[in-house]
């Protein structure tokens, strides 16, 4: 593997998707299925305007840390992927040593592509990048309990559940609601 590669390993092709780095010209088709109310029960964020939206997803930090997930037979966006490399906590004397050695990661899959295995197939490959040519040591995901799908994903990609908080998360609802975290290590990941 080159260096450029390990530096810039996009686009990364698996048998039925591309995932690539997001740009402006994308947002449009992401509004279309973030705005829904049954993908965005469980986003972070919730713009409920699409200028508020690409207000957000123009910033040059949140658009670095987004990948489009494409369908390769005709191209279209089905969904995208936040991954975001961070540093692992370290006492002072080694904290050098920990920076930009584990992501964070999140996705949204418009509904009509759900139970297709396109979810496991993006993220699945985004895990193969993480622990690959970028060499980070760890990725976790959370997501709030009520969200099945979503942590049954992480459970079905090997991850392991390190965290069940209870009512940690205040929700959109106005319900404090409970909150789950998934981490997977790089020797726990089959190459």
């Amino acid at each position: 593997m080159t260096d450029a590669q390990r530096r810039d390993p996009w686009p990364v092709r698996t048998e039925r998707l591309e995932i690539r780095p997001a740009t402006a010209d994308d947002l449009g088709a992401v509004w279309e299925y973030r705005r829904l109310p049954e993908v965005n029960l469980w986003l972070g964020p919730a713009p409920q305007t699409r200028e508020a939206f690409d207000e957000l997803y123009l910033d040059p930090d949140r658009l670095a840390t987004t990948l489009i997930v494409q369908r390769r037979a005709d191209d279209e966006i089905i969904g995208d992927i936040m991954l975001r490399i961070g540093d692992a906590w370290a006492q002072r004397e080694v904290v050098e040593q920990a920076k930009g050695t584990e992501a964070e990661l999140g996705w949204a899959l418009a509904p009509e592509h759900t139970g297709q295995g396109y979810a496991s197939e993006a993220v699945r490959a985004a895990i193969d990048v993480c622990f690959g040519p970028l060499g980070l040591r760890r990725v976790h995901a959370g997501c709030f309990a009520d969200n099945e799908p979503s942590w049954r994903l992480m459970e079905r990609l090997g991850m392991r559940r390190e965290e069940y908080s209870r009512r940690t998360a205040l929700h959109r609802s106005g319900q404090w609601l409970d909150g789950m975290n998934y981490g997977l290590l790089a020797e726990e990941w089959p190459s």
